[in-house]
Formats: structure tokens, sequence, C-alpha cells
């Protein structure tokens, strides 16, 4: 380890301080099965720097980026056109550059886009009061079920199964860590499963996605209405933020907590992220909500001015007081998401929705027809599953060599449940055309 300049004699004085027999000691939270017990086989120890590089672009080569072919993949990150000026505007200075809130004199223009950005979160989600933004839409969610279990005092978390796996799993590793529960229902492609009735007087929050990760929409008024009669929370998890162009908002069907992911609005794919998480409540709530509130002021001329109003992280009260640990948030993706949702107003969002629902709706018509697949949705927006008659993921690997990035096979988002690898989750957003969904399915027709 020459670039560590601590000597053997400083780490073990160090490890003694702590009271650690050792520096493995330190990882014991990691599973075994995630370590390495040496260094990577069949990686070079040095090579150069144009040797590296030629090396890292063949790599780069060999991916399939979905902006380069037809795309129908969704599960949580979705592709949608996002307009050049909104590159433009967030590398404008007053918001690139005016990095920390905490000195509203110097910061105008990140606390006046991160209140604009709670604004419009507010709104589309039905709330009464956002924060200024979050990591993603995953660890959002865990952070509405931890504020869940600080405002009822209780320990249990219901998870839908139709809630996102990776979002679920973000869940389990934290209640793992933590003094809390969380109880999964099994994913039913079809729908139709009853979470009123895992809810008991233990049950701090129930946590349900619209639409689910099968692509379902649902009313969630009456589960709403159950959660209140027990005294636990409604969680409502939207990982296409786009579909609030349309549907009914989680507030208004009686959502206590709404966590998102926002990366639909502003923010290209870029194999894997960034993303920009929301989350939104009810302002009964708020002294427990995570993150960041950005309010407005004025300043001793009189002239309107932001500033942090609210900030219950461990950076500005004691570790143990703090409401979240999270140490900051997604920044530029808010801005990105600020300026094109801006750019849209109200009625551009809502026509985006309704390009979104129409693709989706001709997709599966066409895909619908194709012999031994069966659609499972009776109401999706613009992401649906099917039921195919063979394995969905050798169907996906095919397809793609063909030029066609047909979806999610179920396999890959529930490894552990072979009933489920027939299924290919497929989305359509409106930068599919109608060619792209005749030549899959035609391909798709031409395969089984």
């Amino acid at each position: 380890m020459r670039y560590l300049p601590h000597t053997d004699a400083a780490r073990r004085e160090m490890l003694a301080a702590i009271g650690a027999p050792s520096v493995d000691a330190l990882f014991r939270d990691v599973p075994a099965s995630a370590r390495l017990d040496g260094p990577i086989a069949g990686l070079p120890t040095t090579k150069g720097e144009l040797e590296v590089e030629r090396h890292m672009a063949a790599l780069a080569a060999r991916s399939r980026p979905a902006g380069t072919m037809a795309s129908f993949i969704g599960a949580g990150a979705y592709r949608h056109h996002v307009p050049s000026c909104v590159d433009h505007l967030v590398q404008r200075g007053e918001f690139l550059t005016s990095y920390t809130p905490y000195q509203p004199e110097v910061s105008q223009g990140t606390l006046q886009y991160l209140f604009e950005f709670q604004t419009q979160v507010a709104m589309v989600t039905g709330m009464d009061v956002a924060n200024a933004s979050m990591y993603d839409g995953a660890t959002a969610t865990v952070e509405a079920v931890m504020m869940a279990n600080r405002v009822t005092k209780r320990g249990k978390a219901v998870l839908s199964g139709g809630l996102h796996p990776h979002y679920r799993a973000v869940v389990e590793t934290h209640a793992r860590f933590g003094d809390f529960r969380a109880v999964c229902a099994p994913p039913l492609p079809g729908g139709g499963e009853d979470l009123a009735a895992l809810v008991d007087a233990e049950t701090s929050c129930v946590v349900v996605q619209n639409p689910s990760v099968f692509g379902q929409v649902v009313d969630l008024s009456p589960l709403a209405r159950a959660c209140q009669a027990k005294g636990a929370l409604l969680v409502v998890v939207v990982t296409e933020i786009v579909s609030l162009g349309l549907l009914t908002p989680p507030g208004a069907m009686g959502a206590d907590i709404v966590a998102a992911e926002g990366q639909s609005i502003g923010n290209a794919l870029n194999f894997g992220g960034p993303h920009v998480g929301l989350f939104a409540t009810r302002e009964k709530y708020v002294r427990q909500m995570p993150g960041r509130l950005t309010g407005e002021t004025v300043d001793a001329d009189g002239r309107r001015g932001w500033v942090l109003t609210l900030s219950t992280r461990e950076q500005h009260i004691r570790r143990e007081k703090a409401t979240s640990n999270i140490c900051t948030n997604s920044g530029l993706c808010a801005l990105a998401f600020t300026i094109h949702l801006s750019l849209l107003g109200e009625d551009g969002y809502r026509r985006l929705a309704e390009l979104n629902h129409a693709n989706a709706v001709t997709l599966a018509g066409k895909l619908e027809g194709v012999r031994g697949v069966r659609l499972m949705n009776e109401t999706f927006f613009n992401e649906f599953t099917l039921k195919l008659p063979v394995p969905a993921a050798g169907v996906v690997d095919e397809l793609a060599a063909q030029g066609i990035l047909a979806g999610v096979p179920g396999g890959r988002l529930w490894p552990e449940g072979p009933e489920l690898a027939d299924l290919l989750v497929v989305a359509a957003t409106e930068t599919n055309t109608e060619a792209e969904m005749d030549l899959f399915a035609s391909k798709l027709e031409e395969m089984l």
C-alpha cells in the first residue's frame, strides 16, 4: 500500500484507540462474499496510460447505448427527450458555481432554483411541502420509511410486491442495520394484492409504488383510509415522474409521504446515473422530513431572496438528533429537472404524459397480437408486463443482437423467483416511433 502514508505502528496505534483488533475488523458489516481476499484474478498490476485508454475504449465500444437503437427499457430508468437548452442553462455561473447554500449572500442562484424545485415537486405530487432533493428514488424511499417510523414510533414497514426490487433491497439493507423490520408482500404481476390485511398495530407505514414495477395503475384511496384507521402512514413511490402529468397525484389519494425518482425530467440515462430523488409530505410532518428546506424571505433592503429555513441534517445539529445523514443533494440534477419542467409548463407536462401513454397503448396492442404473448396489465401508463411462452432473458439477448432493446426480463428483477422468468417489463416513451414498434413486434413474432 505504498500510496498510504501511515506506518504499521501508526495503524496499530489507531486500532488500539478504537478497540478494533485489525483493519479487516472494520469491515465486518460487509458480507464475506462481497470482500476480496487478494488481487483480482487476471487484472494486470501495471499498464501504460495509452494502453489503458485503448483497453477502456474497447470495453466502452461493447456497450449498446439506448440512444443508438430502438429502446423499450424502463423499470425505473426511462429514456426521454431532454431539450438541448436544459444542458445549456444548467451551466450558467449563477447556478453552477454557487455551490454551498449555507451562505445565502453568495448562493441566491442555488437557493432560488431549489425553492422553485420544491414548489414543482409539491405541485405534481399533490403534497403540501417538498424538500431540496435527495440522491435518488431508492434512497428517498428508505428515508420515507425511517421518517414514518419516527412519526408513528413504530418499527414495521409493509412493502408492496409491486415495489421495484432494487428499492425494496435498499429498504431491507437499512432495516438490517437499523431498528425496524421490512415485511415484503410477494410480487403479483396481475395485481390484486391486499396490503391492508398486512397492517397491524406495529405497522409504521405501507410502501406502495404507483404505477407498480409491473406497470399496474391503481386507486390508492381505499388503502390510504385503511392505513389511517390503524395509525400507519401511506408512502407512495413513483419511479416514472412523467406519469403524474396524467394520473391522479398521490396526495389526492391520501398519501402521507411521496418518494419519487425525477430522472425522467431533465436528466438523460447517463449509463445509470446520477439520478435525483424527490420527497414530499404533509405539512404537519415537516419537522420530521429529511434533508433541507429552502424558503423565501427579504433582505435588509426589502428585496426578495431565499435562505435555508429547515436543515435537520447531521451537518447542522447533533448526529443523534438528525432526521437524515444524507450529506448533499443532487443539486445539478434538481436544477435540470426544474429547468425542463419550467420549459414544459403545465400544458406541456400533460401533453408529454399523453404522448407516453398513447405510445404505450399502441405498442401493447401490437405485442399482444403476437401469438403466445399475453398482456398482464388491466391498467398502465407507459409501461406494462408481458408473459412470454419462453424465458424472457434469452429473448432480450437475441433481440438486442438485432438492434432492439426489448425491455427488462423478470429474471433480472427477481432472480430468486424462477416463476417470473417468463415475464418481460416493456416501456414506451415519446422517443419511440411506430416503425420501431412494428420492428419489435415483427422480430418478436419471428422468434416465437
